[in-house]
């Protein structure tokens, strides 16, 4: 089967999928909805047609998701739903529900609750006893945290930090003794002074800025804390930011076990300067101190042999 024939294929069953599933009644009950964070092409089947169907869609801001909805050709009603309106709102979202009508809930981008008010809304739902569901996709908390190569077997989600310097950094020490990946949400007007609270609470960590996630000019700028505030100056940033600090720096590292670990690895035929990064990579150790011992590790390499 060729290239053609094979995406015919796969179009036919995409459609398909998607036309059974529209013609399916759904069920009255509220829908927490994830939609696309940057590319539209990351919503699901079953996200597109839950929107499609639903007698209502709860919306953080009607204009944003309006132009969401056109590009798919969905025309279902909406209601703006956010922080400011939410008590006056609520009651309106729990009556439709209370008479039958599905209600699906979607954020500005990515998965409902996560930084928005959904929550309060998911409470009252409960309390008044309909049914919720979960339609889940896309999520800049995720997808930030795959792609800093940070670790991501434990982590902690904080969102924005407050936007003073003084509270923020009571905030980041609290932070500090925590044994995990730590993921936050930032503005790029913010983030030379966050990252600057950062170094002060934390220290010289491994940190991992991601920009503009799944959109065109998606980036990754990371490093140790000062390396990536060094990368900032005099350079403007534009996008949405996730930024992820890594865990405690190891308190045992020695400069002998960083030297050797650089030493292994010339000797299994890395370049000196790979060998940094990969012990950079493999101790969380700030990349100017291993890049001095490199510097002290070539010169006794290239020092003359003296017999006595």
């Amino acid at each position: 089967m060729n290239d053609t024939q094979s995406h015919e294929r796969l179009k036919g069953r995409v459609g398909a999928a998607l036309a059974t599933a529209l013609e399916e009644p759904l069920a009255a009950r509220l829908y927490l909805v994830a939609t696309p964070i940057g590319n539209l092409s990351d919503v699901s089947l079953r996200a597109l047609s839950v929107l499609a169907r639903a007698d209502l869609i709860a919306a953080e801001d009607t204009r944003r998701s309006g132009l969401f909805l056109s590009h798919f050709g969905i025309e279902t009603a909406m209601l703006a739903y956010h922080d400011h309106n939410g008590p006056a709102q609520r009651p309106k979202l729990l009556e439709a529900l209370a008479e039958g009508r599905s209600v699906a809930l979607i954020s500005d981008a990515g998965t409902p609750l996560i930084s928005d008010p959904g929550y309060k809304l998911l409470q009252e739902v409960r309390a008044h006893g309909f049914e919720v569901e979960v339609v889940p996709g896309a999520s800049a908390v995720m997808a930030g945290l795959s792609l800093s190569g940070l670790p991501t077997d434990r982590f902690l989600f904080e969102g924005f930090l407050p936007p003073k310097s003084h509270a923020r950094l009571a905030r980041l020490q609290a932070l500090a003794p925590i044994d995990a990946s730590l993921v936050f949400f930032e503005t790029v007007k913010r983030a030379p002074a966050f990252l600057k609270d950062v170094f002060t609470a934390l220290g010289d960590r491994r940190v991992a800025l991601c920009r503009e996630l799944t959109k065109l000019h998606e980036e990754v700028i990371e490093g140790s804390v000062s390396d990536v505030i060094a990368m900032l100056e005099g350079r403007p940033l534009k996008g949405e930011l996730v930024v992820v600090v890594g865990p405690p720096l190891p308190a045992d590292v020695t400069d002998d076990a960083l030297e050797a670990a650089l030493r292994a690895a010339v000797e299994a035929g890395a370049s000196m300067r790979d060998g940094v990064a990969e012990v950079v990579r493999a101790t969380g150790a700030p990349k100017k101190r291993v890049y001095d011992l490199s510097l002290q590790l070539k010169k006794r390499l290239e020092a003359p042999f003296h017999e006595n």
